[in-house]
């Protein structure tokens, strides 16, 4: 029989549930230890350090940048101006010239001749220019005696008249057969870059007017000209600013422009405003624009592309933050400015052109603001979030009377 066992019998327990309500009070024990550990980290947690600055104040003058095609004040084809056989070609392509080189030479024996005997025919004329000169007074001092008729005095008198007009022609054929002999030899007719020769020696050249021979072009090259086109707002703006003083001018008072060429900083040249065109095309609504610019070492070329600064404003005072301390949400712009409690504030501003890796700000921003300019990752910033503002160090003050320009 089996043996039974005295006392009140256990209670009925369950293993499986037992241990899950252990586990139940083991995790609710470790919430509890882990949200008391984090609470005193997030209220413990400083402000970040931000860098803030207030917005850089110049004077400067607002200028636009224009595409510009560049053209010889001066260009000319040679041709000769009389015919003949080409003895020598006397320069290089592409050398600089001066006014008054020979380029070209022309065979001359045949005008030299011509010469030679226009100066034998002046010579004849010249005698008998003489002769019937004498010949004149002497009939004169007859008539005057009455022993010959007037009649043959005036005929004498005629005859100094004819040799006088035929003097007067051998004198224009000497010149003409020098002026010839002097064509033999096609000169350049201003300064400038002389292009290739178009003709080689040997070959016959024509001078005869409307069949002219082209042997090369020559174009200028100092001082040489911008072409560019102004929108009509512009060249408004301009035109209501000319004569006040906050434009740049030369001393000779023409409005200032900036040369650049992509790629090639040593070709910036600053030249003037020379003119407008007199009418705006309706085409395009703009006006062509004329630049001169000094071109003494020649580097600039005729139908060379550059861009010019054109300005458009009088100077004036402008705000400048750094670009990267503008924001920019959807459609608009925005800076993070220090507001009077060290929390940071979202102001939506309207900026303007680039100034040396800067921004012009038109609206939206005061002088005494401080801007976020940097807060270890202005990602890590958000507005109304309380701060640890650290002034950025000044930057060189710019020397006196420096005008920055905006572009």
């Amino acid at each position: 029989m089996p043996t039974e066992l005295s006392g009140p019998p256990p209670p009925n327990r369950h293993p499986l549930k037992s241990t899950f309500h252990s586990l139940a009070l083991s995790g609710v024990f470790l919430a509890s230890v882990g949200c008391h550990r984090d609470a005193p980290t997030a209220m413990q947690m400083p402000p970040p350090d931000v860098t803030v600055a207030p917005p850089e104040q110049r004077d400067l003058v607002e200028r636009e940048e224009l595409s510009t095609r560049l053209d010889a004040v001066e260009s000319v084809e040679i041709r000769p101006r009389v015919s003949g056989y080409l003895a020598e070609i006397r320069f290089q392509a592409g050398q600089r010239v001066r006014k008054g080189d020979v380029l070209f030479v022309i065979d001359s024996r045949p005008f030299q001749a011509t010469l030679q005997r226009a100066e034998g025919d002046l010579a004849q004329s010249r005698a008998r220019n003489e002769w019937s000169k004498r010949d004149e007074q002497r009939a004169a001092n007859l008539l005057a005696q009455k022993t010959i008729s007037s009649e043959e005095a005036d005929q004498r008198r005629t005859h100094l008249q004819e040799s006088a007009g035929a003097l007067a022609a051998a004198e224009a054929a000497v010149a003409s057969a020098r002026l010839n002999l002097e064509y033999s030899q096609v000169r350049s007719p201003v300064d400038g870059l002389v292009s290739r020769a178009l003709v080689t020696v040997g070959n016959n050249i024509s001078g005869v007017d409307g069949f002219t021979t082209l042997l090369a072009t020559i174009v200028s090259v100092d001082p040489i000209y911008g072409y560019s086109n102004v929108d009509e707002r512009n060249f408004v703006r301009l035109q209501s600013l000319r004569g006040q003083s906050g434009l740049p001018t030369n001393a000779a008072g023409r409005i200032e422009v900036t040369l650049a060429v992509p790629g090639a900083g040593k070709l910036s040249r600053v030249g003037t405003v020379e003119s407008f065109d007199n009418h705006v095309d309706p085409a395009t609504g703009s006006i062509l624009l004329r630049t001169v610019f000094p071109n003494p070492d020649g580097d600039l070329l005729p139908g060379l592309f550059t861009r010019i600064q054109l300005p458009v404003s009088a100077r004036h005072p402008v705000l400048l933050v750094p670009e990267a301390a503008l924001g920019t949400d959807q459609s608009q712009r925005f800076l993070l400015v220090l507001s009077k409690t060290n929390t940071v504030e979202y102001r939506t501003v309207k900026p303007g052109r680039a100034v040396d890796g800067k921004r012009v700000i038109v609206e939206g921003l005061k002088a005494d603001d401080l801007v976020v300019v940097n807060g270890g990752g202005l990602a890590r910033v958000r507005p109304g979030m309380p701060v640890k503002p650290q002034r950025e160090a000044a930057a060189a003050p710019m020397n006196a009377g420096a005008v920055s320009d905006a572009r």
